[in-house]
């Protein structure tokens, strides 16, 4: 089977627990992910978040429709003002610990993954945005870092 990058789109922004949860979406269907899929993922969210610790209250999720039955949500979160927490759910996967192939029936695997190779190109942009409105300015600026997202297209090389 031959690698391909899949659609990456980037639904607005939502507050979840009080957190700025910037968003990301990855799937091969054009369609995008299933409203049933995305509700169930944003409900088990608030689960995957740390708690408040001083820092600018921020995350971004990559929400990863596989395939096949799997669903992945990959919470990365900003604490201690400059360290990124990760928690992340999975539904429909029986090999990452799902009950069954149920895509909506997200639970929270006890495995060190931080996500695959589709998951994985909004961490570099995030990293880098972070920097540039929360750190490196005089006065940090969580608005701006909210607006600063990946543009929509492919999860391929963006450099």
């Amino acid at each position: 089977m031959a690698f391909e990058e899949k659609l990456l789109t980037v639904p607005p922004p939502i507050v979840v627990a009080g957190r700025r949860v910037k968003r990301y979406h990855v799937t091969t269907d054009p369609a995008g992910i299933a409203p049933e899929v995305e509700r169930a993922a944003y409900a088990i969210l608030p689960e995957l978040l740390p708690e408040p610790d001083g820092t600018p209250p921020a995350t971004f999720v990559v929400l990863h429709r596989g395939g096949d039955s799997g669903a992945y949500l990959n919470a990365y979160s900003w604490v201690w003002d400059n360290v990124l927490h990760y928690r992340n759910a999975a539904a429909g996967q029986p090999v990452l610990g799902c009950p069954d192939t149920d895509p909506t029936h997200f639970v929270v695997p006890a495995l060190p993954w931080i996500g695959c190779v589709w998951e994985l190109p909004p961490i570099r942009h995030e990293r880098d945005a972070w920097v540039r409105h929360l750190l490196a300015p005089e006065v940090p600026d969580l608005e701006a870092y909210v607006t600063d997202t990946l543009p929509e297209g492919t999860t391929g090389d963006r450099s």
